[in-house]
């Protein structure tokens, strides 16, 4: 039996990903056993040996072996933060072409809650796409955290200056609301 839940961060090609440590720093620093999840193209963005030092725990971003043992325990959450406008799409259409997005894909399913905090600028959230796969997301039983009381848009060439005020915050609470008993 495990001490502590497990959360699995999973976070995209944003300029959020540059800062995914502030996030395992807050889930951890609430008790929970933190693993994170990139997209193969978050590789970049992202201090890969400081964040396995942080949580004990490879940072996955790649399918493993057919027949190997997975290296990460079971999950009873999933945040993801710093979620692109790419990601938030192709999850909505349940495609499954990298780790991150099967694995967010399955998990309402498992019946685990799950936290969206996207990270997209005012000219990508304009796109006929992106609205509708938030609703789809919501639907799905996905947490959404968007409107003026958590995320809202930033003007395109401003993600800098939005980063300072990304509401990381508001996925762990959203995640612990499922666990009144913690």
């Amino acid at each position: 039996m495990k001490d502590r839940p497990v959360v699995y961060i999973i976070t995209c090609a944003t300029l959020a990903a540059s800062e995914i440590g502030t996030l395992v720093e807050l889930t951890q620093g609430r008790g929970w056993e933190t693993c994170v999840i990139v997209t193969p193209k978050a590789l970049k963005f992202i201090d890969r040996a400081a964040l396995e030092e942080r949580t004990g725990y490879p940072v996955r971003s790649e399918y493993k072996e057919p027949g190997t043992p997975d290296v990460l325990p079971k999950a009873d959450a999933v945040i993801v933060a710093g979620a692109s406008f790419n990601t938030v799409n192709k999850w909505a259409l349940g495609i499954t072409d990298n780790l991150a997005l099967g694995i967010i894909a399955e998990a309402p399913g498992l019946g685990l809650p799950v936290v969206l905090l996207p990270f997209v600028n005012k000219a990508l959230a304009r796109h006929p796409a992106y609205v509708p796969a938030l609703e789809t997301l919501g639907k799905a039983g996905v947490t959404v955290l968007t409107g003026p009381e958590a995320y809202e848009p930033h003007p395109a060439g401003t993600g800098d200056e939005r980063l300072r005020t990304y509401p990381w915050h508001l996925t762990v609470q959203a995640v612990e609301a499922h666990f009144p008993e913690a």
